[in-house]
């Protein structure tokens, strides 16, 4: 019997909705930047971001005021919702978070999976692996999974397989069921020794060939799939960008696939004829 298949019902249900069982791949759309980074570039109106790329994605990470705000009721996208926070870009300590959003609230939006930040290494260590662990005694108890993401502190800055296998390994300790980190060299050290599925941060904007890669080497050395934002609305296509991304994740691509994928996407359309009268 599979690990999945002992888990409840309603938890097993949530998480095919964010990692499809049909290749157990994954593509998440980041779009919770603004809650430490305030309007960022080409997320200025969440809204019109986020319209043209739901329907290539498996789910959205976001915070509760970007749901209510800016994605239609009526969308049947699965929502990955951030529940911590409590610092910005310009405090003292970005891994200074606490858990700001209640189960309640969290049910009452339908969502699929919690999502938090731990920073191991840093100051907060302590505060944010312990809000990890009861927020996942909480969402069990209503069958809610939890997806811990390994943020990395100004203080840290660090993003090797050490660092990172450490992380993954105490979230998965503490119960959370799916793990958001960063790809790095050797990366297949990351996802053995973590038991859980792993999803990649796309990062900081970078050139969409290179995004491309990140994306295939990280399944290629373990990963689920991805969870990306900048690398797909900072695109300067980020329709063909995302369909560029997710035919490698859901459709075997391999780079070279994929970025002619994303040059033919971005070709206008030909125009039909005119009918003649």
């Amino acid at each position: 019997m599979s690990n999945r298949s002992k888990i409840d019902w309603g938890l097993q249900n949530r998480i095919s909705h964010i990692i499809k069982p049909n290749d157990n791949r994954a593509l998440m759309l980041a779009v919770d930047h603004g809650y430490f980074l305030g309007p960022t570039e080409k997320l200025e109106v969440p809204r019109k971001t986020t319209a043209p790329l739901l329907k290539y994605c498996d789910s959205i990470m976001l915070t509760r005021g970007v749901q209510r705000t800016s994605i239609d009721p009526k969308s049947s996208v699965p929502i990955v919702l951030r529940v911590s926070g409590g610092s910005s870009i310009i405090g003292e300590d970005l891994s200074n978070e606490q858990i700001t959003v209640s189960i309640k609230d969290a049910i009452r939006l339908n969502a699929s999976a919690l999502a938090m930040s731990i920073f191991v290494g840093s100051k907060y260590e302590q505060q944010t692996i312990v809000n990890l662990g009861r927020l996942v005694n909480e969402a069990e108890e209503y069958g809610i999974p939890v997806l811990a993401v390994t943020a990395v502190g100004k203080e840290i800055g660090q993003k090797d397989a050490r660092y990172l296998s450490l992380a993954c390994r105490i979230a998965a300790e503490q119960g959370a069921h799916i793990v958001k980190t960063y790809y790095c060299e050797d990366f297949d050290k990351v996802t053995e020794s973590c038991p859980v599925p792993i999803i990649v941060a796309g990062g900081k904007k970078i050139a969409e060939h290179d995004a491309l890669e990140l994306t295939y080497n990280s399944i290629e050395h373990g990963a689920a799939g991805v969870d990306m934002g900048r690398n797909i609305w900072q695109s300067e296509n980020p329709v063909p960008m995302i369909r560029a991304v997710r035919a490698i994740i859901h459709g075997n691509a391999n780079v070279d696939e994929a970025d002619e994928l994303y040059k033919k996407f971005c070709q206008p359309k030909p125009k039909l004829p005119k009918a003649e009268k």
